[in-house]
């Protein structure tokens, strides 16, 4: 490491439940902390209305307080939130260097990635409107909502399929609707959904406007061969088309797989040394606040070892 002094010890990139756990352990564990966490600090969680599924909470919390909870325990702890984002990163040697939002530049003798990875959307208008009223990108975090209702599913691959399967235990009716005459998903979960009798394929169509007032009450679906209009009056729609890691900076820089995220061993680390990365910017299967959470600790714990093994 070169003889200066990094202005922190340990900076983390992202502030969604994998950043701001890592900030937690990493200040507990005695390391001058940055996070940088963009103008609004939190994630994709500010945009959950309910979470039912992270440990503590007997209610449901939103998504926006319990972040803000969080966020109010780094800082707490000592970490240093920066309401800007890292535009500008160079691995090449330690310390690391990385530029701001602001333009200013920072450096630390290891890093954190947790910039998270995005839901796909379909991009048609009517969606942002009931994002959160109807209209969801994870399956898992708000199936349990929809009990006894008729919803749909978007995608033919095997995490739509799994969606679909998975939301038949809350759902009186799911629609799985697929752009194409047959599903990308594998044999086997294929087989699954034509068994689920609360399962209906509708093959070559795809969503042309979501309708409602306040939320969601059907979706409006457009046959690609024939240009036909379809009402689909559901009160639930789950877009599983895929996900979008934010590796946009980091690419030429690490390893990552053929999708964009970041390639880590067991313990987070990355392909440089001194890198590591936690959360949905790594995690190509689960997709969920509390695994993030966990990642999140184990990148810290590693970082503050590598920063012990390698101090001067």
């Amino acid at each position: 490491m070169a003889d200066q002094k990094p202005d922190f010890d340990i900076v983390i990139i992202g502030s969604g439940p994998a950043g701001l756990t890592a900030a937690i352990y990493a200040t507990r564990g005695g390391a001058a902390t940055a996070l940088f966490g963009g103008v609004a600090p939190g994630g994709q969680l500010l945009q959950t209305m309910e979470i039912e599924n992270f440990p503590g909470f007997i209610d449901p919390v939103a998504g926006a307080d319990l972040m803000t909870r969080m966020i109010k325990q780094v800082t707490r702890l000592g970490a240093v939130v920066f309401q800007e984002s890292i535009t500008g990163a160079d691995l090449s040697a330690r310390p690391f260097r990385f530029k701001a939002g602001s333009g200013k530049e920072y450096t630390a003798g290891a890093v954190i990635i947790a910039t998270g990875a995005q839901a796909r959307w379909l991009g048609i208008p009517s969606e942002q409107k009931f994002t959160g009223k109807g209209v969801s990108g994870c399956a898992t975090c708000d199936g349990f909502f929809f009990r006894g209702k008729e919803i749909c599913v978007i995608g033919g691959g095997d995490s739509a399929a799994e969606d679909a399967l998975f939301l038949t235990k809350f759902a009186a009716k799911v629609y799985l609707v697929h752009r194409r005459d047959k599903l990308r998903a594998s044999f086997r979960l294929q087989e699954k959904l034509r068994a689920n009798p609360k399962v209906e394929i509708i093959y070559d169509h795809i969503p042309e406007e979501f309708i409602g007032e306040a939320r969601l009450a059907a979706v409006n679906l457009k046959n690609v061969r024939t240009g036909a209009v379809r009402r689909l009056e559901v009160t639930g729609a789950f877009i599983a088309i895929g996900h979008t890691p934010a590796t946009e900076a980091f690419k030429g820089k690490l390893a990552l797989d053929e999708a964009g995220y970041i390639v880590t061993d067991e313990k987070t680390a990355a392909s440089v040394p001194g890198v590591f990365a936690a959360g949905d910017v790594m995690d190509t299967r689960y997709k969920q606040a509390v695994v993030a959470a966990g990642t999140g600790c184990k990148a810290a714990m590693e970082a503050l070892l590598f920063l012990e093994e390698n101090k001067n």
